[in-house]
């Protein structure tokens, strides 16, 4: 949660700072588009549902749309672990390009494997255009082990470890 709240707090001034009056809605404020982690889901209020609601709170008229992967918050959630990632990529791409309050640009926030679709969308979907990716916690650079595992002092981290490595590129996980 700490890194949540640290990301909101450098995420502020960027959300302000990067614009440009060609792209500001008539607020003066740039568009927000949101996209959790897995196993949370859109509108969560105690976690994304509360972000959303803090920015909208802490920037006046600001839109901010949180990503929404299916027709409810359930489904959202599970096609957060199993939904493969073009399909939600193609999904965001084109919920995007028809939203008329993005066409002149937005600003983007993900949130863990959100961060990494993000990614994906701003290579992707050049239209509408995305300004800015803010990542919170974002394994742009990979993942290394099972977090907070006691490392080498420790067995069954290796154990884990060994499994990861293993399965991490077979055809069942990255479908």
């Amino acid at each position: 949660m700490a890194a949540v709240f640290l990301g909101l707090l450098l995420a502020g001034p960027v959300l302000l700072v990067t614009s440009s009056p060609l792209h500001e809605l008539s607020n003066g404020t740039i568009p927000l588009v949101m996209w959790h982690g897995m196993g949370d889901s859109c509108c969560n209020p105690l976690s994304l549902g509360f972000i959303k609601k803090t920015i909208e709170e802490e920037i006046p008229g600001i839109y901010v749309l949180s990503l929404r992967i299916g027709k409810n918050v359930v489904e959202d959630t599970e096609n957060g672990f199993f939904m493969d990632v073009n399909s939600q990529v193609s999904m965001v791409c084109s919920q995007l390009a028809q939203d008329p309050t993005l066409q002149g640009g937005y600003n983007a926030m993900g949130f863990s494997q959100g961060a990494q679709f993000l990614r994906a969308v701003a290579q992707r979907c050049p239209s509408p255009p995305m300004r800015t990716l803010i990542s919170v916690g974002g394994q742009h650079q990979g993942v290394y082990g099972l977090p907070r595992c006691p490392g080498e002092s420790s067995h069954i981290c290796d154990v884990i470890r060994e499994a990861l490595n293993r399965g991490a590129y077979s055809d069942l996980v990255q479908k």
